[in-house]
């Protein structure tokens, strides 16, 4: 998501690098192009109005700082402004001290709402026990997807009786079962249309004043585009929203919806879904997402990728191979099954603070198959093999490919590029201090372990 937004801002910022001082035919050009960008990506056209006009403000009442290009201030002015209509901070998800806490999920048929209600039970699970209630008895299997999603993510359901048709009766009950099951919290999936009714609204305006939510949460799709606007603030208007959950943000949607909702609204974005399994969801934070939007990347969102995808056993491991100057074809099997826990590699990518990253990927070949083609060729070597490469020569090379399904040239390649792995971790494991002990190399031991660590 995003692509197009950030290409065309990585463009604006180009072409305004170079220039000792901005002209005000500089300005209006510079801010020409982020209202068409900002459009192009299906933003509320008054939410644009506001930004382009804060924009100018503040870039032309602001003397140049001699310490910085004026580029960089207006890189800092549309990055500061982005953050304002997203959200300046986090905001999380309340957690009554009595419970049960209950939320109640809305938004339109197709938002994504059913397989939402799981993902945020699973992400709760962590210190509560959620029940999820299936209160969308009007779309056929709704009850049956929402019941199969649970039981995949171990999570608690209660469901209608056979022949029950009214869904706050059903919303009403799960409290006596939540508290008999020893539940602290209840997520109400209620129905959703394909547009907005007055039945639908009567609907859940009646479940709202039986079940008195602690949080009543928008879902909205993110490829919806300036309809979405439109959804936020009917919802929000009938219902008085605590919060908004966007999803399908790793789709190719414009995310117009993410830079106006809460602009428009008032409600808060509070997490994101990011993909298809129940643990895609993530808080929403209105800096990362401007950081990734205007090109600075998410190294912090990288860092907990890698933090969850490596284990305190593996991280003893590759800390040791340092110690002796060791690196093996199993240390870099081990890397490579770490990358891959990451995601897809474009969006892994995605998040490095590399300028014209987006024109990098658009025209770069990434083959996930030959990630999966080098770990298959470590894995048909002997353990032997693994831990002495230099023994394996030309017949041992050929068994290789076979056993991988690989040709002798992809095994002489993924040779080569352990070799230069090799070298580098022998460039680390040589920086020591005092009497040859072995030392960290600077900023490693950061990286390696520590709450804001590459490792954890």
């Amino acid at each position: 998501m995003f692509d197009s937004l950030k290409e065309r801002f990585e463009n604006i910022f180009a072409g305004l690098r170079g220039k000792g001082k901005l002209s005000e035919e500089d300005i209006n050009l510079a801010l020409r192009e982020v209202r068409r960008a900002l459009l192009e990506a299906d933003v509320n056209y008054k939410v644009v109005k506001d930004v382009v006009e804060a924009i100018r403000t503040r870039a032309t009442g602001q003397q140049v700082l001699e310490s910085i290009t004026p580029s960089q201030l207006i890189f800092t002015i549309v990055y500061e402004e982005l953050i304002k209509i997203m959200g300046e901070a986090p905001a999380p998800l309340v957690i009554l001290p009595k419970p049960p806490t209950v939320y109640m999920m809305v938004g339109l048929q197709g938002s994504g709402k059913t397989t939402t209600t799981v993902k945020i039970a699973r992400r709760m699970s962590k210190g509560h026990k959620p029940l999820v209630v299936a209160c969308d008895l009007r779309r056929p299997a709704a009850v049956d997807q929402l019941r199969v999603l649970a039981e995949k993510a171990n999570i608690p359901f209660f469901g209608p009786e056979a022949g029950e048709t009214d869904p706050v009766a059903v919303a009403r009950r799960s409290r006596a079962y939540a508290e008999s099951h020893l539940c602290d919290m209840i997520l109400l999936d209620t129905a959703g249309r394909l547009q907005m009714d007055d039945e639908l609204m009567r609907e859940l305006e009646s479940m709202k004043e039986a079940t008195a939510p602690t949080e009543i949460l928008l879902v909205v799709d993110s490829m919806t585009g300036q309809e979405a606007v439109n959804v936020a603030g009917t919802f929000h208007e009938r219902l008085g929203l605590t919060g908004v959950v966007l999803t399908k943000l790793d789709g190719d949607a414009r995310g117009g919806p993410s830079l106006a909702v809460r602009a428009s609204t008032g409600v808060p974005i509070k997490l994101a879904g990011c993909g298809e399994k129940t643990e895609d969801l993530e808080v929403f934070d209105a800096r990362r997402m401007a950081q990734r939007i205007i090109g600075m990347g998410d190294m912090e969102g990288l860092l907990e990728k890698v933090q969850s995808a490596t284990s305190d056993a593996d991280i003893e491991r590759m800390t040791e191979s340092l110690k002796k100057n060791r690196f093996t074809l199993e240390d870099m099997l081990m890397q490579l099954q770490q990358i891959k826990k990451l995601g897809p590699l474009e969006k892994v990518l995605e998040m490095l603070p590399i300028p014209g990253a987006s024109k990098v990927l658009k025209n770069a070949d990434i083959d996930p198959k030959r990630m999966k083609q080098s770990e298959a060729i470590i894995l048909s070597m002997t353990l032997k093999e693994r831990r002495n490469p230099e023994i394996i020569k030309g017949s041992r090379r050929k068994r290789i490919a076979q056993g991988s399904g690989t040709s002798v040239q992809m095994v002489n390649q993924v040779l080569a590029q352990y070799e230069q792995m090799k070298g580098m971790m022998k460039t680390f494991g040589k920086m020591s201090g005092g009497k040859g002990g072995f030392k960290m190399p600077p900023g490693m031991g950061g990286m390696m372990k520590g709450k804001r660590g590459f490792f954890r």
